[in-house]
């Protein structure tokens, strides 16, 4: 049996019918062809599946669809905006955070939240928030200057210029 659901994704609106069993993250790449999202562990350990819902990272992996109704929710397709990388893309391109990919759009989102909580995280604070997140290529250094570039860059785009 489905049932109906309302949500946003990315800033659209969508209107599906979902079995009670469906994950959120089989929602986005299964029935939305949102790929960006991965899983890997399908247990919430590794934030491949990481996307913000209401602006708080979540495993989506753990999530039902049925619970993301009437909901925001953004994957990393809704980061770049009219075909220019958003400044945190922008800056994992610069600095190096980007390696075999797999980790990424995880990454991403949950630099995207901190920093839309914290514009100006200390490192200790940078590390905790993609804590919940697996990289096997980086060591994490590069990932957490990336978030630190981002947070410049967001700085700067503030100021105008």
């Amino acid at each position: 049996m489905k049932r109906l659901i309302r949500l946003r994704v990315n800033g659209e609106p969508v209107e599906t019918a979902v079995p009670a069993n469906r994950t959120l993250l089989e929602l986005l790449r299964d029935d939305l062809g949102l790929t960006g999202a991965k899983e890997g562990c399908g247990e919430g350990d590794c934030g491949a599946c990481t996307v913000l819902l209401d602006g708080l990272p979540v495993s989506s992996c753990l999530v039902l669809a049925l619970q993301a109704e009437g909901r925001e929710v953004l994957t990393v397709e809704g980061l770049a905006q009219d075909g220019q990388l958003d400044l945190l893309q922008q800056a994992f391109v610069e600095e190096g955070g980007v390696q075999c990919g797999f980790c990424t759009p995880g990454m991403l989102l949950a630099a995207k939240s901190l920093l839309d909580a914290k514009p100006n995280p200390s490192e200790a604070e940078i590390r905790a928030a993609i804590s919940g997140n697996l990289c096997r290529c980086t060591g994490y250094q590069k990932i957490v200057e990336s978030v630190r570039r981002a947070a410049d860059l967001r700085r700067a785009a503030r100021r105008g210029p």
